[in-house]
């Protein structure tokens, strides 16, 4: 006798259903693509062509990443049906501290300009956000107190901490290799560095796709036909060649380039260099966020115990889950990403300033939401926050280059806040 084969054929319904449902893209996510489309083709039609070009869309992504980090955490804190309203103000003092670390302590210590400087910087605005996340995380899971009053008390505490820390002076400027955290010239990584970050992409996205394809077929999981995950490379490689091509697309001033090339030893020709940019590192290092925290949400044993959480909290307790435990961590991580975010907040702006963070909880939120995350809780991916931070920092630069007011930008993402929250609420009932 022979033991029975395990049998790798699709079920029915992916093997004669739509084209989506073979390749097993998510409805929501491709609706998410579509709107952000039509939004960027209103925009430039609006703007006269000028918000698809290259400098605009890479001063977008520059814009998005802060929040896009941030975002990712709140994807966690509402999946465990709570919510976190303190975050800009965390992001706020937590750049005040480090900004006044810049200035005045460390100089005094390590004087100015010193190579520790930034990294020390950034660890301190690590420390320093995590710890505030776990201190609110503390008081919401062994204390009790709902997460809306914690962190609504948070965002007064922090918000009026931040001005404490200076009696409201702005501090400036930072460290020049801190600088390059918030892109601009400083933080271009140049067009080679970027095509070898593109091909490094592109041949990770394929390596995924055939471990996830051979870890289905080597325990009998149904798998996508060959051509699907073939369609599915080519448009995520295409994607990130169309990324680096646009980051590429956009030189550096020319008063820039005439200073590199004189450091170099070049001579400056008469029609000037064409020296790209590159992608900025904020957005490389909101990219590394993005995959760190999916493989956390989705490989990782915490992942499965937030999602368990937030699909039946007393269910998660009685099977074992410390459930205290794994939501004061959570808001510890949202913590430690707002600080990650304040690091590229104010080295974007190249000084601290009591403002910064004003309203980020508002688009962090919306972002979350936007990309599918469930205010019920259980429900959200770190992709598709990520996608909706672009989504409302879209709307917002595409308002400001039409020169719209800011009470009116202020109503528009509001009410698309609350129109992705009434999507949301007719997709749950859908399903159910």
């Amino acid at each position: 006798m022979t033991a029975p084969v395990a049998s790798t054929a699709p079920p029915p319904s992916a093997a004669s259903g739509s084209f989506l449902s073979k390749l097993e893209i998510d409805a929501r996510m491709l609706g998410m693509l579509a709107a952000l489309a039509v939004i960027w083709i209103g925009f430039d039609l609006l703007s006269g062509g000028v918000f698809l070009t290259p400098r605009n869309l890479w001063n977008l992504s520059v814009q998005t990443a802060s929040v896009a980090i941030m975002a990712t955490g709140m994807v966690l804190v509402i999946v465990t049906r709570n919510i976190d309203l303190s975050v800009g103000a965390i992001l706020g003092v937590t750049g005040m501290i480090i900004g006044v670390a810049q200035v005045q302590w460390l100089p005094a210590y390590l004087g100015l300009e010193h190579w520790l400087t930034a990294p020390l910087a950034v660890v301190l605005a690590m420390v320093i956000g995590g710890s505030i996340g776990l201190f609110q995380g503390w008081l919401i899971a062994y204390l009790g107190i709902p997460s809306f009053i914690v962190t609504l008390g948070g965002l007064l505490v922090w918000r009026g901490a931040a001005w404490w820390v200076t009696t409201g002076q702005t501090v400036a400027p930072m460290d020049t290799r801190f600088k390059a955290f918030g892109g601009g010239v400083e933080g271009a990584l140049g067009a080679t560095t970027t095509w070898v970050i593109a091909a490094v992409a592109c041949g990770l996205i394929i390596i995924a796709l055939g471990f996830s394809r051979r870890r289905r077929l080597r325990f009998g999981f149904p798998v996508r036909p060959g051509w699907a995950d073939a369609v599915i490379a080519a448009l995520a490689c295409g994607i990130v060649l169309a990324a680096a091509t646009i980051a590429n697309a956009y030189p550096l001033p020319a008063g820039t380039a005439r200073r590199w090339a004189e450091a170099n030893g070049l001579t400056w020709p008469e029609g000037g260099l064409f020296i790209p940019h590159g992608v900025a590192l904020p957005v490389l290092i909101a990219i590394l966020v993005g995959l760190v925290m999916t493989f956390i949400a989705t490989r990782r044993r915490f992942g499965r115990y937030v999602f368990a959480i937030g699909g039946n909290p007393e269910a998660a307790e009685l099977s074992g889950i410390n459930t205290r435990w794994t939501l004061m961590k959570v808001f510890g991580l949202m913590g430690l990403l707002c600080g990650i975010s304040a690091c590229i907040s104010t080295a974007r702006l190249n000084a601290a300033t009591n403002a910064a963070g004003t309203l980020d909880e508002l688009y962090v939120i919306a972002s979350a939401v936007i990309g599918g995350t469930s205010l019920a809780g259980g429900v959200g991916t770190i992709a598709g926050a990520m996608l909706g931070a672009l989504v409302m920092q879209s709307l917002q630069s595409g308002m400001v280059l039409l020169g719209v007011d800011t009470p009116l930008q202020n109503i528009v993402v509001g009410a698309v806040l609350v129109l992705a929250v009434w999507v949301d609420s007719l997709y749950r009932r859908r399903i159910k």
